[in-house]
């Protein structure tokens, strides 16, 4: 039988060709317009639906990073996708650009407070921008549920951890011990049926990969 000519290798995905001065703006933009915990909601709409830098699946990976790791989550975010696109220069610019007007604003209103602290019409805007914040946190989770929690066993991660620190109120350390770990294991890779690009390794979050998902 005549030998197979072997396959030409995969050729790595190609990153968008980002500079640091789009970087440090898109970031920037996102911190001047957002409020609260809702920049996630604006960072996801500038880099996967705008400039089309990240897919859903990459931009859920950095999310799912930014959670695990101490510190702001939106901070975390501009660090983990700075260093993506262009590395600890991208981080840097992504991280400036980012934190640039919210430290300005703290700044202003500060100063602000001392003097109108106990005005109901400020404490209205508060409540206002906070209600705002939790309404684009919202619109993420619909954005990417839709994609990720294309199983049951998912949903029902969703609902018990929805159900334990939001209606029994519990310690978050009980539901670390014992959902967590649950979920990483229903989520755990199964090396023999993972298709690698070079350069991938076994974690990689690319298309869905454990048992449950084929």
């Amino acid at each position: 039988m005549a030998r197979q000519p072997p396959k030409p290798p995969t050729e790595p995905e190609q990153k968008p060709n980002v500079t640091l001065g789009a970087l440090f703006e898109i970031f920037l933009t996102c911190g001047a317009v957002s409020f609260g915990g809702g920049v996630v909601a604006y960072i996801r709409e500038y880099v996967v639906d705008g400039a089309k830098w990240l897919s859903d699946e990459d931009f859920l990976t950095a999310l799912e990073i930014a959670e695990t790791i101490p510190g702001t989550i939106a901070l975390n975010m501009s660090v983990i996708i700075g260093d993506t696109l262009r590395g600890i220069p991208g981080a840097v610019a992504a991280l400036a650009g980012i934190m640039l007007p919210g430290t300005i604003l703290i700044m202003v209103l500060a100063v602000l407070w001392q003097e109108q602290g106990h005005n109901r019409a400020v404490n209205g805007f508060l409540l206002g921008v906070a209600a705002a914040a939790v309404g684009m946190l919202c619109v993420v989770c619909i954005h990417i549920g839709r994609k990720q929690l294309s199983q049951l066993p998912d949903v029902i991660i969703v609902l018990l951890t929805f159900l334990a620190a939001g209606v029994l109120r519990l310690p978050l350390w009980p539901i670390f011990l014992t959902i967590v770990p649950l979920s990483i294991w229903l989520n755990r890779p199964a090396p023999h049926r993972l298709e690698r690009r070079p350069g991938e390794h076994i974690f990689h979050r690319g298309p869905r990969h454990h048992h449950l998902r084929h």
